[in-house]
């Protein structure tokens, strides 16, 4: 790692066997990695580093390594530390967050760190907002995972090997539906929720593949995993298969309870990060929310940001307050004067609420005027975030009076990085003074 540039992933590993492609990858993919030998190096570094995850050699850890994820996440707490490990399902380790296959490909690794970051930062925002509606004689229902069976759904034609995955895993005490067709697939998952998906390449990859992109390209869909079942002689390459949204990528010649384990794996993990998602939505049935949007109240918001500040400090991460306000532009003034905007507002709330991520906190500051908290978020991802949600909305039409064409409304953006010199509440109102002035 160079002078000057910050690492987000710890890399702990006796040897560079398979570190060092990964590291070198990852590096490539703008995770910057930083390698320890041992665990002291690791926690040293945990102490110095503003770490986001942290990946575990198991073949080359030692003993140690199988207990390591558990002395990481105690060094970094109250921060929550995503560690995966490199190694099989059955090495028995503890404690890790997600346990993949090596040789680990660089793009799946990001793949699984983009999400385990945020679901690391959901389940601290979890936490928080406990502490905030407890603070109003409310309490958050508990983010408990399903206990249920783990539901598979294996896409592809009936071959030997696929058939006996699916055994594999129905042994294992997993309830699997089979799809021979993409439309056949597609309805099944529109019907009811799966917790992974096992793709089968066969003679046409570029079918699983487009099953893939389209699960990423579908809200409800997007955090399932999809493995990929794929020979050794396909001409589709690994990492190919990965940027199109592939979560692991398995070789029929591979024992099919091996194959089965990392199904399961990818499973238990999903299934826990729902669990978070889901209680962070209840949220909402609270009875403390804006009535007409769903949002949080003005106050609600500023006494759940001043945690949010409080808790940033304490776990180092960046922390960014977003106003939306609806412009005064002319394109909505007669929407305003007409009383039309006014019946468009809960809408619009109930929009921003969607597209904001789960660990955001959305709010309803006044009539016309938005805010969102974004923690682990500086404040260039926190603008971007911002005229996203504006994009939206913006391409919304609105209905206006009889026999009137409909309108469209327009925001004028503030955003402002809370900082230790300044507090929460001068960001946001950093934040309303830039909106105010656009």
């Amino acid at each position: 790692m160079s002078a000057g540039v910050q690492a987000r992933v710890l890399i702990v590993a006796r040897d560079d066997e398979l570190a060092g492609p990964l590291a070198e990858g990852l590096d490539r993919l703008g995770w910057r990695t930083i390698t320890a030998r041992g665990p002291y190096a690791g926690i040293a570094a945990l102490a110095d580093l503003q770490i986001e995850a942290a990946i575990v050699d198991l073949r080359s850890g030692g003993p140690e390594a199988l207990t390591l994820a558990r002395r990481l996440k105690a060094a970094c707490a109250p921060r929550r530390l995503p560690v995966v490990a490199i190694g099989e399902p059955d090495d028995g380790a503890q404690d890790f967050d997600l346990i993949l296959a090596p040789p680990l490909h660089p793009a799946q690794a990001v793949l699984r760190l983009e999400n385990l970051v945020r679901m690391a930062v959901a389940e601290e925002e979890y936490e928080l907002r406990q502490q905030t509606f407890a603070e109003k004689n409310r309490a958050l229902d508990a983010a408990e995972p399903d206990p249920a069976p783990f539901r598979i759904l294996a896409i592809g034609e009936p071959a030997p090997q696929f058939l006996a995955l699916s055994n594999a895993l129905a042994r294992g005490g997993a309830e699997v539906v089979g799809a021979f067709t993409a439309y056949t697939a597609f309805d099944y998952l529109h019907e009811r929720p799966f917790d992974t998906v096992v793709l089968w390449a066969g003679d046409n990859p570029n079918e699983a593949l487009s099953i893939a992109a389209g699960m990423r390209r579908n809200t409800r869909l997007y955090h399932v995993p999809a493995l990929l079942y794929m020979g050794e002689d396909s001409y589709l390459t690994m990492s190919e298969a990965y940027h199109r949204g592939v979560s692991d990528v398995a070789s029929p010649g591979s024992a099919e309870g091996e194959t089965a384990g990392r199904v399961i794996e990818l499973a238990r993990a999903y299934r826990k990060q729902t669990a978070t998602r889901k209680a962070l939505e209840r949220a909402r049935a609270s009875g403390l929310m804006d009535p007409a949007t769903g949002l949080f109240t003005r106050e609600l918001f500023a006494t759940h940001l001043s945690r949010l500040a409080q808790a940033a400090r304490i776990r180092n991460r960046p922390l960014s307050v977003c106003v939306l306000k609806v412009s005064e532009r002319q394109e909505v003034a007669e929407a305003r004067a007409q009383g039309w905007l006014d019946r468009a507002i809960p809408q619009i709330g109930a929009m921003i609420g969607r597209l904001v991520r789960v660990e955001d906190t959305a709010a309803r500051l006044s009539h016309e005027v938005f805010a969102l908290a974004l923690p682990a978020t500086p404040a260039a991802a926190a603008r971007a975030a911002g005229e996203r949600i504006a994009a939206v909305i913006g391409c919304t039409a609105f209905e206006a009076g009889d026999n009137r064409p409909p309108f469209v409304v327009e925001f004028d953006i503030g955003v402002a990085e809370v900082t230790p010199a300044h507090g929460a509440g001068r960001a946001l109102e950093e934040a309303a003074r830039r909106a105010m002035a656009t």
